[in-house]
């Protein structure tokens, strides 16, 4: 694998990230429990969707054959996907919602704080800008884990029950492979094992005031690396691509 085909996969997966995330947390518009949150989730939704917008347009430019942003993210299949699979669950309830959102926040935030550093000025520039919005996802979700929490037996128990769901998919936020190697040894992607050992401090602190619990299981679902998904990718897709695939090349 030459360093243009990690580079032009490295981007896909974390443009993939952001897009399908924000599919599932603009499922909430309308839907939020509360105005404050209808409009806190929607906004997050509109970062990663403009972050996506960024990385899939690189990875278009990197290689090399005239792909939008729009071509990857409404015309490639399933397999083509390199989301990690926490990003395609379903919502849940709102507990649920912001578990994963603890999660993958608290991932982002230290994984784009260090890539900020990267060799690459494109991905180190989106990263500048994306620790920003991630910044306020992180501290958004974790108020509301504490708030949860440590609020009623019933909120407790919602929360307590998102951790658990999620918790099994968390340790493929930080698997790597060659692509991963190829760019680090030339200082563009970032140290996974670093990232994992600062999140899973953060999670272990935050959980704690929260009275929850780490989950025992030590099993962790994988597959995304490889375009292996849950079934649920393939409904996401079949209704955000829909318009595209109906009417190709349409132009409004």
């Amino acid at each position: 694998m030459t360093q243009q085909q990690a580079l032009y996969k490295y981007c896909l997966r974390l443009g993939d990230d952001a897009l399908i995330q924000s599919y599932r947390l603009s499922e909430w518009c309308s839907n939020a429990p509360i105005l404050e949150e209808d409009l806190a989730l929607t906004n997050f939704a509109l970062d990663m969707t403009g972050r996506a917008q960024a990385l899939l347009g690189y990875a278009g430019q990197i290689d090399g054959q005239g792909k939008t942003d729009d071509d990857l993210a409404y015309k490639r299949g399933e397999r083509q996907f390199y989301n990690h699979l926490i990003m395609e669950l379903p919502n849940g309830n709102f507990a649920t919602t912001i578990a994963r959102l603890l999660f993958t926040s608290t991932f982002e935030f230290y994984f784009y704080s260090d890539l900020m550093n990267s060799a690459d000025a494109t991905l180190a520039a989106i990263a500048a800008k994306t620790v920003k919005e991630v910044k306020y996802h992180m501290a958004h979700a974790t108020d509301w884990t504490c708030r949860l929490g440590d609020g009623t037996q019933e909120s407790h128990r919602h929360m307590q029950s998102g951790i658990d769901h999620h918790w099994m998919y968390t340790g493929e936020l930080f698997e790597t492979d060659e692509v991963d190697a190829i760019l680090q040894d030339r200082n563009i992607a970032v140290d996974m094992a670093s990232i994992q050992q600062r999140w899973h401090q953060s999670i272990t602190q935050v959980l704690k005031e929260a009275t929850l619990k780490i989950p025992a299981g030590e099993h962790m679902q994988s597959g995304s690396q490889q375009g292996i998904h849950t079934e649920y990718l393939g409904h996401i897709l079949t209704e955000m691509q829909y318009l595209q695939r109906a009417y190709p090349e349409a132009i409004w």
